[in-house]
């Protein structure tokens, strides 16, 4: 243990690096808090606050009455250039995405939407959230905002499979870049409700804005994912000159 470190932060990593080295596999039950207190020869109190903030941080799961568990593996997705879809890196992992509409409105643009989507004051706009699921469990809500006049008529269909397909099939619209903004945000009441999560916990928050080729704005876009369900991994290349 490194010095001037606590107690309770050493077990958490302690159980984490168990959990990574398959020591305590995905779906089994971990030792009991007394047993952990035997092991680490330390108070039930400073076991329970490992295991609360592993807890909360998705590795694991606690059952009443049963003990805890080992929690499933988080979704990860790439932040770097990927033109696989959200079901497409969720399949590779062996869990079954599903994408589910809340709804979809026409509002006339606001200030920021006419500043972030370039469009006149009060031009039609098409509002699209929805959530994402891995294995049935809510992981990201997405509310999207796409012009009327860049993709007129989006149905449920295209919004429960893939916008940026849809776009390009049905619409003509080919997404060449996208921009995004990552940040730490917590979940107020409405965030807490679609993604089935306890408010005021943490998410990832990412803003992201569309272009085409010809660098027009096609779509903004505002995400939540739990911070319990999901990692992302960040590749980057590094040219040999």
């Amino acid at each position: 243990m490194e010095k001037n470190q606590a107690l309770h932060v050493y077990i958490k990593e302690e159980i984490l690096n168990r959990i990574k080295s398959n020591i305590y596999k995905k779906g089994e039950k971990i030792p009991t808090e007394l047993e952990l207190c035997k092991d680490f020869d330390v108070s039930r109190t400073t076991v329970r606050t490992a295991l609360n903030q592993l807890t909360l941080e998705g590795y694991l799961v606690r059952h009443q009455g049963k003990g805890t568990y080992v929690a499933e593996q988080k979704v990860k997705q790439t932040l770097s250039h990927t033109v696989k879809r959200y079901s497409d890196q969720v399949a590779v992992q062996g869990k079954r995405a599903e994408i589910v509409l809340v709804g979809i409105q026409v509002i006339p643009a606001t200030e920021l939407l006419q500043q972030t989507l370039q469009v006149a004051p009060n031009d039609p706009v098409q509002r699209i959230e929805r959530v994402r699921k891995a294995n049935g469990e809510p992981t990201q809500y997405e509310i999207a905002y796409i012009p009327w006049s860049v993709a007129p008529g989006v149905i449920k269909e295209h919004a429960e499979t893939s916008l940026y397909a849809a776009m390009k099939d049905v619409f003509q619209i080919h997404i060449a870049k996208t921009t995004e903004h990552v940040e730490i945000a917590f979940a107020d009441e409405r965030i807490a409700n679609q993604l089935d999560y306890e408010e005021g916990l943490p998410c990832f928050y990412i803003e992201t804005i569309a272009e085409d080729a010809n660098g027009k704005i096609v779509e903004y876009s505002r995400s939540y994912f739990r911070g319990d369900k999901t990692n992302f991994v960040i590749e980057r290349n590094y040219p040999n000159e």
